[in-house]
């Protein structure tokens, strides 16, 4: 019987986890974009950022969602790692509404016959087109699934009668009395089992019941509670390792914030908990006799473990505010910038699928800008290449755009990769659309670089000619790649939707290479019937032109794939 009980409370556990991803998601996919808006202009000033990391988090329910949009805006550069801190911050006292939801609706009241209408409305909700609807109908879905959870995991805690059981009683009894060694031991074990569910909110569940059942005293559900922060942020780091520098510091951050938490609170343990009981009006030391007095007791003590939560949470950022530039100098010391030098590294997706599409998508386009970027960087080494006249340093400069075309290929694989990773996922119209646009983006981009390698290859061959391009020649090339300059650092500004920026203006430079491409084709022909170079060199330096010309063609093809729609004249 006690194994079946004990896989009960798996499921409701898992049915309570599932409902608050769901609530999250369905938060997230309804309000996504205004949150990063949000997120985007509220963040400049320190009490900015803390108030929208608190009610960001408060309304999705998810403080993974916001680090993860903060860091997108520090690798971005549209925040910086001091303007972040205060976010993260403001994060942990958003995630403490979690614990004051399921205090107040799970313990004082009786939702068992309350959440089935919500299924029901959910269900509707989740047939109606509109995609805002469904989303919305995703989030009464995890609402009724959390407290469904959440009601069952308590009856089931009431049916196994922990409170009568002497084995469970028996253990708290003995690891209760070992004072601070105690209080180390069940922080401890918090930690380590939030690190295994990967869910601070569960494990807070499961400490709202012992606790309300009277098995486990609020000392060590208190240790508890502490712990959850530690293993949460210990998630979050291990999730970093392979990400960017500005995403471990952002973990790193959110770790020595809880840290620092957790070592002052430990100095004034007992002193602190009981104030905040005194405050939510629970006396630790009082044992209830009356059956109205245990009920009255089980749902305070919910209060105090909810009250604690939040007054760790605050008392720590009323503390560290203040000192969030030492805070960043320690961070960039711990972790430094990495020389990443021409290595191929993905940036931004490298931590895997996030919590919804949408937030997946967003990480694949800063992805996109960045191998953008990198296309860039690849096509002003040609000019370069074209210049140079001493053999060791044209091989070598051959050699680092042959390896920048290994890494657009890379870039394509990878990136590719991910959006069929996402795409296997539930996807909104307008999300599929995007990543449909971003599939062609990053095929086109990759096709950019292959022109770049072309042309090198091409003045590659003319370098081992005997005979060289004349001073005309090198003079019209140089007047055609700074024309498809101008229309990569337009590419790039549509990219990253620059204010300001005319999708319209590619196309008029489009114009300008496609003519300039037909004028430098027939005075070749005239040129060398001139007899003003010979044949093979004319060759080389129409191989040279016509790859601008395509690459012309891949920028168009890039920026209608942004916007989404065919540029005029074309």
């Amino acid at each position: 019987m006690m194994i079946l009980a004990i896989l009960k409370m798996i499921g409701c556990l898992a049915l309570l986890m599932f409902g608050m991803k769901t609530m999250s998601e369905g938060l997230q996919k309804l309000t996504g974009g205004h949150l990063r808006a949000v997120l985007g202009t509220m963040t400049k000033h320190r009490a900015g950022g803390l108030l929208t990391g608190t009610f960001v988090t408060a309304a999705v329910q998810s403080s993974t969602a916001t680090t993860v949009m903060t860091v997108s805006f520090v690798n971005a550069g549209l925040l910086t790692l001091k303007q972040a801190i205060p976010v993260i911050m403001g994060a942990n006292i958003g995630t403490t509404a979690t614990a004051w939801i399921m205090s107040i609706f799970g313990f004082q009241f009786n939702m068992s016959s309350f959440v089935w209408p919500f299924f029901g409305l959910g269900i509707i909700l989740s047939y109606v087109r509109k995609t805002s609807v469904k989303s919305f109908g995703e989030f009464v879905f995890g609402f009724a699934f959390m407290f469904l959870g959440l009601t069952t995991l308590r009856e089931n805690a009431v049916a196994m009668d922990l409170s009568h059981n002497q084995t469970i009683i028996n253990f708290f009894a003995s690891t209760g009395g070992w004072g601070i060694f105690s209080t180390l031991l069940f922080l401890l074990l918090g930690g380590i089992l939030t690190m295994c569910v990967q869910s601070s909110a569960a494990i807070m569940a499961i400490t709202l019941i012992l606790c309300s059942s009277g098995v486990l005293p609020i000392y060590q559900g208190i240790a508890l509670v502490m712990g959850e922060n530690i293993g949460t942020t210990v998630t979050s780091n291990l999730a970093a390792l392979s990400a960017s520098t500005q995403a471990r510091r952002a973990a790193l951050a959110h770790m020595l914030f809880n840290v620092f938490g957790v070592v002052w609170v430990l100095i004034i343990f007992n002193p602190f908990v009981n104030m905040v009981c005194h405050f939510v009006g629970f006396d630790p030391n009082f044992v209830p006799q009356t059956q109205e007095e245990i009920a009255h007791a089980s749902v305070r003590v919910t209060y105090a473990l909810s009250g604690f939560h939040t007054a760790f949470n605050l008392c720590n950022v009323l503390l560290l505010i203040w000192f969030i530039k030492p805070m960043e100098k320690l961070i960039c010391k711990i972790i430094k910038e990495k020389d990443d030098g021409e290595e191929f590294r993905i940036k931004f997706i490298s931590g895997g699928l996030m919590s919804t599409a949408e937030l997946s998508l967003f990480e694949a386009r800063k992805e996109i800008s960045l191998f953008a970027d990198q296309t860039l960087k690849m096509f002003r080494f040609v000019p370069e290449l074209l210049k140079e006249k001493d053999e060791e340093k044209f091989t070598k400069l051959f050699e680092r755009i042959e390896k920048y075309e290994e890494i657009s290929d890379k870039f394509e694989i990878e990136i590719g990769k991910y959006l069929n990773r996402v795409s296997s996922g539930h996807l909104s119209y307008e999300s599929k659309t995007m990543l449909q646009s971003m599939q062609r983006e990053i095929s086109e981009i990759e096709s950019i670089g292959d022109a770049c390698f072309n042309m090198a290859r091409a003045i590659n061959r003319k370098f081992h000619l005997d005979e060289d391009f004349t001073e005309e020649q090198y003079s019209r090339i140089d007047s055609m790649m700074k024309l498809c300059d101008k229309a990569l650092v337009q590419m790039v500004s549509v990219i990253e939707d620059k204010p300001h920026t005319k999708a319209s203006a590619t196309m008029t430079l489009e114009y300008e290479i496609n003519d300039y491409r037909k004028m430098l084709k027939n005075l070749n022909i005239d040129d060398i019937n001139a007899q003003r170079y010979s044949y093979q060199i004319g060759v080389h330096y129409m191989d040279v032109i016509n790859d601008c010309e395509k690459l012309g063609d891949y920028v168009v093809n890039v920026v209608e794939a942004h916007v989404n729609h065919r540029l005029l004249g074309k």
